[in-house]
This record gives structure tokens, C-alpha cells and sequence, in this order.
């Protein structure tokens, strides 16, 4: 088992939450995830990254599958610019590669921002460290779990 696998098991076992840790093989988009999961496109909880221009840290927006990013209205909740978060960047600060970025058991802690669409469902699914893996989860557990702040920033 990989080590960000297992670091986003660990945190959801921390949090009293039984992993129910899914392979799918690779899916790249939120689209592809849905239909492997067999679930509505926004139920796929998708993991944003941006940079931060002014203080160089990555910022966690969690978005419905079927929603973007809105960069103005990011940036004005981030309380600066916003720019393309690279690999390096993200792998640094999460330890998970683009593709596979849980909203749990990062390296370190990160800002995050939540799309209030996810908790129109019962059950959200999210990358569980790898681009093969997800997971369901209750969305009105991400809040706590991430720290992440309700807001309105997608398109």
C-alpha cells in the first residue's frame, strides 16, 4: 500500500471514520470517476489546488465534480492572488501527486475552502491519495475534517 494511501486511511481511522478505501483504476477526470463509481458528477469531491502569489502556499478549494474554480472569487476568499500550483508545490506541501489529492491526511496543514453543492448530497466521493483510490464520505464531515470554510467560488 502506498504511503499517501495509507496516510489518508490513518487520518480517517483518527477521525473515527471506517475507511471504505476503493480502487478504480486510473481515472483523470471527475467525469470518469462518477461513472466508475456509478454516482452523480458532483458527488465527486474534486481537490483544487492553487498557489498562493504572495505567500507561496498551496490553498485546498474542494469543488463538486461538475463545478470550476471561479479564480477571482477564490482569490478574494484566499485574500490574495491566486495562481497554477505546480507538482513540485503540491506534492511538497500535501505529499500526494496531482491526480490523487485527498482532502485528509496531508504532510502538512493547508488552507481549504469548500463548495457548498457537496453538501446537497449524503455521500460525496473523494481521492483517497492516489489517482486509483477514492473514498465516500458524508460531506458534512469535511468542514472538521479539513477545516476547510464554506464559500462560494465556483463558476
Amino acid at each position: 500500500m502506498s504511503k499517501s494511501l495509507t496516510r489518508v486511511r490513518r487520518a480517517l481511522q483518527e477521525a473515527g471514520i471506517t475507511p471504505d478505501i476503493r480502487e478504480l483504476g486510473q481515472t483523470r477526470t471527475a467525469e470518469e470517476a462518477a461513472s466508475a463509481v456509478g454516482c452523480a458528477l458532483d458527488q465527486i469531491a474534486k481537490s483544487i489546488i492553487f498557489r498562493g502569489e504572495r505567500t507561496g502556499e498551496a490553498i485546498l478549494f474542494l469543488t463538486a465534480g461538475g463545478n470550476r474554480v471561479c479564480a477571482d472569487k477564490a482569490s478574494a476568499l484566499a485574500g490574495e492572488t491566486l495562481g497554477k500550483a505546480d507538482a513540485a508545490l503540491i506534492r511538497a506541501q500535501t505529499g500526494f501527486a496531482i491526480g490523487g489529492v485527498a482532502p485528509v491526511g496531508h504532510l502538512s496543514p493547508i488552507r481549504a475552502f469548500l463548495d457548498p453543492r457537496l453538501l446537497d448530497f449524503d455521500t460525496v466521493w473523494a481521492a483517497a491519495g492516489t489517482p486509483r483510490h477514492v473514498f465516500p464520505l458524508d460531506p458534512h464531515l469535511l468542514p472538521g475534517l479539513t477545516g476547510a470554510r464554506q464559500a462560494d467560488f465556483a463558476l
